[in-house]
């Protein structure tokens, strides 16, 4: 299996630069705020970070390509992609709410398929930081050398689970409400904490499912081979592996068929 923690320290290395980019404009008065074409919101912060990213990544990392979510297009063309999402939380970032994180994963393009293989999260106003690389597990921490390793949990039962979603209105926009609110009612606890966070509490083991019905690839790379590192499942609602359905369904794994069943279409 090849190894990639020198791209995971690199890694490490472009969410320091992006985390110095955002928080030097969290909760600025003069914070500049556009709307993209698809009517979601963009600040300078989000482009601004991309921008450092990629510019990092063309001087360590010439030969792979990237593609981030600010300027949609892909740059290069080798077998290997880094995913960028600036600000994944741009909602909450710009109303001065901390939950939000920037992404950054890596993905290989080969004979062994298409998938995640290193993937970082890092939410600076939390002051928390997630991550993994494929066969080295999954950590949480302030460092490489100052880390706790995550694992999913063990709950077996929806009757037991706590189930994370985003919101009520994707779900109802895409027929799928029914089967999503059955599922609420199975569970033992409900929370609407949204974007990346629901993916790191199941990667953490402290939430046992959780679903979105509409995602973009630079929403779901790192959290994909970070939730699987944990020991969980991380699908499309179509159940197919990794984040390649435009939605996702993730779980500790004794629960993804059950959760499936509810809102797989």
């Amino acid at each position: 299996m090849p190894d990639y923690l020198d791209d995971l320290r690199l890694a490490h290395v472009l969410a320091d630069t992006a985390d110095s980019a955002t928080m030097e404009r969290f909760r600025a008065l003069d914070l500049k705020v556009e709307t993209k074409p698809d009517m979601t919101p963009v600040s300078e912060a989000d482009k601004a970070a991309e921008e450092l990213v990629r510019t990092a990544l063309q001087r360590a990392r010439p030969r792979d390509s990237v593609l981030g979510e600010e300027f949609g297009v892909t740059e290069g063309s080798g077998p290997r992609r880094w995913i960028i999402d600036p600000i994944d939380g741009t909602k909450n970032y710009v109303r001065g709410v901390p939950v939000w994180a920037t992404l950054i994963a890596l993905m290989e393009y080969g004979e062994g398929g298409n998938r995640p293989v290193v993937g970082v999260v890092s939410a600076p106003a939390l002051n928390r930081r997630w991550w993994a690389a494929e066969g080295a597990g999954a950590y949480t921490g302030r460092s490489l050398s100052s880390a706790t390793r995550l694992h999913v949990s063990r709950v077996g039962r929806l009757q037991d689970a706590s189930f994370a979603y985003s919101s009520l209105s994707g779900w109802e926009e895409r027929g799928r409400l029914g089967g999503f609110l059955d599922l609420t009612r199975e569970c033992w606890r409900t929370r609407a904490y949204g974007d990346f966070w629901p993916y790191m509490m199941v990667a953490e083991g402290s939430v046992d499912v959780c679903a979105e019905p509409e995602l973009s690839l630079w929403d779901m790379a790192a959290t994909a081979v970070i939730v699987q590192e944990a020991g969980g499942v991380f699908t499309g609602l179509d159940g197919r592996p990794g984040p390649h359905s435009g939605d996702a369904a993730a779980s500790n794994g004794l629960l993804h068929q059950d959760l499936l069943s509810y809102l797989g279409g």
